[in-house]
């Protein structure tokens, strides 16, 4: 039974994490929740990155403010596209909603300080249709993802960046780049899929073969499916001019698939894309990285490891983004989490702590802690 109307007050500050320059909502998002009579908050220059300004967000029925205490004072929920920054920690308060990208699995301290202040947690990359079915918050940002690591690993292999001086699609008589990408889930098929239009020779690998036998119908032939194992991913990783990380445990910490004795056996000046460092990575020795300081050199090879890579093309990534956070958004504010919770399976599975308590199953075992019940937390 749908809740009655609560009308949460919903708040959204500019991004504070170095490099980040999407914003959690657009014009026409802000009007969507306004005709539902719902309060919107907007920091003074959250969407100037975007190409939004002020007074589009004025004119769409916001109120915008001066500063992000005021936005973190005055909302219920606070809706953001990056986990909170060590400066905006201060902030969290006991009773607020928070509706972001969490991976907590990959930052155990911010989980600690949101049970420490009670917060209730809802991450976008947890909010799960049912029978482990897709990821929708995450989906638009995979794709976003996995259609640039092509253009990045490009970019590396060239000479002048470090790179083994390898032209993705090769050359008339030339062997094109031989590209490796372990996972074939929306980061993994998208950057397959841009991969092959740049006429690399591409092997996407996975242990579902329903999946590979999707692809393979979808691009006939055009990528290389392979079966994952243990052989199959050390053979692949060895010929690798371009490797792409892309293996997705939904709340939990990547699996390594990657370790640091292959990455030693791969060749000189071979680029490692790793979109699932924001999970920890799949190759042992990824290390976060920024966008003001993308890359690194392990064994001779280049390292690639942008937590939030779909920053770099914000305008694309918050039309994206929004399209698809928005429905959940405006659930969660007319009837609160609880109400939003109940009425929405998939919903539910996005709450990652509620309370002082880890609500996920995944996302508690990632941190070594007991997952408590979700309806009897909120009910109490």
């Amino acid at each position: 039974m749908r809740t009655l109307p609560v009308m949460l007050t919903v708040g959204v500050p500019r991004e504070r994490k170095e490099g980040e320059h999407r914003v959690a909502i657009t014009p026409d998002g802000v009007r969507e929740l306004v005709q539902h009579e719902v309060p919107v908050l907007v920091e003074s220059g959250a969407g100037a990155d975007c190409a939004i300004t002020d007074a589009e967000y004025a004119a769409a029925g916001a109120t915008v403010t001066t500063g992000a205490e005021q936005v973190w004072e005055q909302a219920d929920l606070v809706c953001k596209v990056k986990e909170p920054q060590p400066e905006e920690l201060g902030l969290l308060r006991e009773g607020l909603v928070l509706f972001t990208y969490l991976h907590l699995a990959a930052y155990p301290q911010l989980a600690a300080v949101l049970l420490e202040r009670k917060v209730t947690g809802i991450a976008y990359e947890t909010v799960q249709l049912p029978n482990d079915g897709p990821l929708p918050l995450l989906a638009p940002m995979s794709e976003v993802a996995g259609r640039m690591t092509p253009q990045v690993g490009a970019h590396y292999l060239e000479r002048e960046q470090g790179g083994r001086g390898v032209l993705l699609g090769g050359a008339p008589g030339v062997r094109p780049a031989r590209v490796v990408v372990l996972g074939a889930g929306n980061v993994g098929w998208n950057a397959a899929w841009i991969a092959q239009g740049m006429e690399a020779e591409v092997l996407l690998l996975d242990k579902s073969l329903d999946r590979l036998r999707w692809v393979d119908q979808i691009h006939r032939g055009r990528i290389m499916t392979l079966a994952s194992n243990r052989g199959a991913v050390e053979r692949a990783v060895a010929h690798a001019d371009l490797l792409i990380g892309a293996v997705l445990v939904p709340g939990g910490r990547a699996p390594v698939v990657v370790d640091e004795n292959m990455v030693r056996g791969m060749k000189q000046g071979a680029v490692v894309v790793d979109v699932a460092v924001d999970q920890g990575g799949c190759v042992a020795t990824t290390r976060e990285t920024t966008h003001a300081d993308p890359v690194y050199e392990h064994h001779g090879v280049l390292h690639y490891a942008v937590a939030n890579m779909p920053a770099a093309v914000p305008h694309t990534s918050t039309y994206a983004l929004t399209n698809a956070t928005l429905p959940y958004l405006l659930e969660l504010a007319v009837h609160g989490v609880a109400g939003a919770a109940a009425g929405d399976p998939a919903l539910a599975q996005g709450v990652n702590t509620v309370a002082g308590a880890v609500t996920n199953a995944n996302v508690a075992a990632a941190l070594g802690r007991p997952a408590a019940p979700l309806a009897t937390t909120l009910a109490g």
